[in-house]
């Protein structure tokens, strides 16, 4: 990495971390939801007979919508540059595209790092207890789901102004998040077709890797291959397009 991308992408992480609000916010509001949702169905084993228990469900199920809002959120920091005009003045320094891009992402990965760590320590306060290995596992495979939501976000953040990325934004998640099978598991008929289709609710299914299973299959791995070549195209589209206006 270049001098200019590292000093970029140390702004980048000093300027979240000083935003209280939003990091406080992005880390409690998804904290707060598992203890309303998870701690009436602590001692819940067998969730809607998915073979897992209601705080491991649930504790995946918000770490998959915390991570998809702090993964966006990278769209609405792009969205607010390009209106102030701070891309402009950064296309003429030293900093490449791949270093801005690669700040955003770094970013973006810090806070749903930390949502992770965060909803992991609450389900073990419900009684979730897996060995190392199946944490870091889920943990992995958590990680490698959010990369289609990473172009998502860049790709929004050039399309959209300031004042329309934040809703499309909020609309996206809680769509992503109620069809991926946050809230509830989605098992047949119509919705768990469209489900299976979408890159939210393979993150959901990480949680599976916690019981020594297969979370994703070959299904998974095409799903989430596929949008991750749809959508990276995408934000290179909108990136290009948003350069040539300029």
């Amino acid at each position: 990495m270049s001098g200019a991308g590292l000093t970029y992408t140390r702004f980048e992480l000093r300027r979240t971390v000083r935003n209280r609000r939003f990091f406080i916010l992005s880390l409690a509001f998804p904290v707060v939801l598992y203890f309303l949702i998870a701690g009436p169905n602590h001692d819940v084993n067998d969730f809607a007979n998915t073979g897992i228990s209601a705080p491991l469900y649930y504790m995946v199920g918000l770490i998959s919508f915390g991570t998809m809002s702090a993964i966006l959120s990278s769209g609405a920091r792009i969205a607010t540059e390009r209106g102030a005009g701070w891309n402009r003045q950064l296309r003429i320094t030293p900093l490449t595209p791949r270093a801005y891009f690669r700040a955003k992402i770094v970013t973006a990965y810090l806070m749903a790092g930390l949502t992770i760590l965060v909803l992991y320590i609450c389900g073990a306060t419900l009684g979730v207890s897996l060995p190392v290995g199946r944490w870091l596992a889920m943990t992995a495979l958590i990680l490698i789901a959010l990369i289609p939501f990473a172009a998502l976000g860049i790709a929004m953040g050039h399309l959209l102004t300031t004042d329309s990325v934040g809703p499309a934004l909020g609309g996206s998640v809680g769509l992503l998040a109620f069809l991926g099978g946050t809230w509830f598991p989605i098992t047949s008929g119509v919705l768990h077709g469209i489900a299976q289709a979408l890159p939210s609710y393979w993150l959901v299914q990480a949680s599976h890797v916690a019981l020594g299973g297969s979370a994703w299959g070959v299904t998974g791995w095409l799903v989430m291959t596929g949008w991750t070549v749809v959508l990276g195209a995408l934000a290179i589209l909108a990136y290009q397009r948003d350069t040539k206006r300029v």
